[in-house]
């Protein structure tokens, strides 16, 4: 069974493309080579299911149409859209400006020492000058989080969690 702790997102799904079972697929995060990579994982209803590339290309920098193994047709690539894509860790390839890029964090979990565990980072939001961690709760609700140094306590990369001390009143109880 494939866990969550081994894997990390590099984007998702979109929607089908053609008729031959082709998907479109939105990558957020850079630090991977597909050509090295057999299989992607897609988090079907919670469950973490392997699919095999049979082909891809890139449409643009952020975007590949997949063809998986035994997708072969709309509407078998129709039930596969809007997921999350992932890889396994051992596919990430190191970079030197990873860890300057906030993007990195995406898919860390996000403890809070008063409040514990409050959610997973889905996306960031660098829209404004305050950048912020968009989590995802285990109830499905959207939180916002202010991404900066001042809260952090403690990151494990090893376990993908940033530990942080908010402020009384930044989370709603």
């Amino acid at each position: 069974m494939i866990k969550e702790e081994e894997l990390f997102q590099v984007g998702s799904t979109q929607k089908p493309h053609a008729i031959h079972g082709e998907i479109s697929v939105s990558f957020n995060n850079h630090f991977f080579d597909l050509d090295e990579c057999p299989f992607v994982v897609l988090n079907i209803d919670g469950i973490f299911v392997p699919f095999f590339i049979e082909s891809y290309r890139y449409k643009t920098d952020t975007v590949a149409l997949i063809k998986f193994e035994g997708v072969d047709s709309d509407a078998e690539a129709k039930k596969l859209s809007n997921l999350s894509i992932f890889l396994p860790l051992k596919f990430r390839q190191e970079n030197e400006d990873e860890a300057n890029n906030i993007r990195y964090f995406i898919g860390f979990k996000v403890i809070d020492s008063e409040l514990g565990e409050l959610g997973k980072i889905v996306e960031v939001d660098e829209s404004t000058i305050n950048v912020l961690f968009v989590l995802e709760t285990e109830i499905g609700e959207e939180l916002l989080i202010p991404a900066t140094d001042d809260f952090v306590e403690k990151i494990d990369d090893e376990y993908r969690i940033i530990y942080m001390n908010l402020p009384e009143g930044l989370v709603g109880a």
